[in-house]
């Protein structure tokens, strides 16, 4: 274990400890016994999510594990104290805790159906331990209207506006065409997926699998494409060092605040971080990540789902109760959320953008889960660690000038360890 997990580890046993007292302590003050929620979110979502339970029966206590929620239920369980619900981030988690034997099984609201792609994530031998109560739409591209006028309606398209205004931003006549925030490993298993997705559907369904192909052609010519963009020269603000330092948050800023980049790819969630530094009235705006044809390509999406832990009061009651249509109504009034229940009305959308996400999540035949959320063990990514490390170290060698066959076969081999040390895929 190294220095920096150890640190985190204790972080997280210390958030635990704290927790439990808490629960406790709330559990022995009288009256009705409140149900208890972890969560990941922080800041505004952890607001609004309270805002959705403080319309639950009996009273509900969130609290934040912080972005490590799989470190903080393992140090709950082990002081005895687990909650009595969670909202996890990946499905992978929930499948391992249920073969674990933590969690009880769940049976959603009549009110509940989801997207085909994402139903079964979330069971295992035929039973279903956890619901998707927040969808996030990963295949969008962000700009300002002023900035960019013109849409690039495909990939080549894409690549030949990163050549030119890359030119023209090495002379200092423009903003870089790409922001990118490469500290979060995260950002580019998100282009790594889109690209995948377009490239070859049918590999990538396979790819969290046990038989996944690591070092075959569909993870090849994935990485091709992405060598072929990210290795332009001007392409990144500051070069492919400066976006390795750089933060999602701060990849938002350059291209709404600073206007020193023009395109951002990102989940629909950087809505919330548009709000705060957008400067002036100009919002704004999006279009579907570019595939080899005009339209746009497939569609990946991320979640978060929640389980009950057994034996625990209250759990099972709650996750049900989340997924009726009108639960997340004070959420969906807000703004900032995707629903991925199908039998949320589209009018629940109080602003266009939100209603048009809504309805392409539910157009058939497109849809692919976040492939990273879905892989075993320490391979599914986490802050240096699993793919997420490995495609920080593609994104290095291409920006710095390594010849993509080179850098390409460095990272499926990497690829094809790492799955193999995780129990899956070659």
């Amino acid at each position: 274990m190294t220095t920096t997990t150890a640190r985190a580890s204790r972080r997280a046993l210390l958030r635990a400890a704290a927790a439990g007292v808490t629960a406790l302590a709330a559990g022995c003050s009288g009256g009705t016994r409140s149900v208890q929620v972890a969560v990941v979110w922080s800041t505004s979502e952890l607001d609004r999510f309270r805002q959705v339970v403080a319309d639950y029966p009996a009273p509900v206590q969130v609290v934040s594990a912080g972005n490590d929620i799989d470190a903080f239920l393992r140090a709950r369980h082990l002081a005895g104290t687990t909650p009595d619900v969670a909202i996890l981030p990946r499905p992978g988690l929930v499948t391992e805790y249920a073969q674990r034997g933590w969690l009880s099984p769940v049976r959603p609201s009549t009110e509940y159906a989801v997207p085909e792609g994402l139903s079964n994530l979330l069971t295992d031998d035929g039973r279903r331990y956890g619901v998707w109560v927040k969808a996030a739409h990963k295949s969008l591209v962000w700009h300002l209207p002023s900035v960019l006028p013109h849409q690039p309606a495909d990939w080549d398209e894409l690549v030949e506006l990163t050549r030119r205004l890359g030119g023209l931003a090495r002379r200092g006549g423009g903003p870089a065409p790409l922001a990118l925030g490469a500290a979060d490993g995260w950002v580019l298993t998100d282009w790594f997926e889109n690209v995948l997705a377009d490239v070859a559907p049918d590999s990538y369904d396979t790819l969290a699998g046990p038989d996944a192909d690591w070092q075959g052609g569909p993870v090849r010519d994935a990485l091709d494409r992405l060598a072929e963009l990210w290795s332009i020269d001007g392409a990144f603000l500051g070069g492919g060092r400066r976006a390795l330092l750089t933060q999602y948050e701060e990849s938002v800023i350059q291209v709404v605040h600073t206007r020193r980049a023009v395109l951002l790819v990102g989940a629909d969630f950087t809505a919330d971080v548009v709000g705060p530094f957008q400067r002036g009235p100009e919002a704004p705006t999006t279009f579907r990540f570019p595939g080899a044809r005009p339209g746009g390509g497939p569609l990946i999406v991320g979640g978060d789902a929640a389980v009950a832990f057994a034996d625990t009061r209250g759990g099972v009651e709650l996750v049900e109760w989340l997924t009726r249509a009108d639960s997340f109504q004070p959420w969906l009034r807000a703004g900032g959320y995707l629903s991925p229940n199908t039998t949320v009305s589209i009018t629940s959308y109080t602003d266009q953008v939100g209603q048009r996400l809504a309805r392409e999540m539910r157009a058939p035949g497109t849809l692919r889960f976040d492939l990273s959320d879905q892989l075993p063990g320490a391979f599914t990514g986490s802050d240096g660690v699993g793919i997420w490390r490995i495609m920080q170290g593609f994104f290095a060698d291409v920006t710095d000038g390594v010849r993509a066959n080179e850098a390409i076969r460095r990272a499926t081999g990497q690829l094809a360890a790492a799955a193999r040390n995780a129990g899956g895929g070659r």
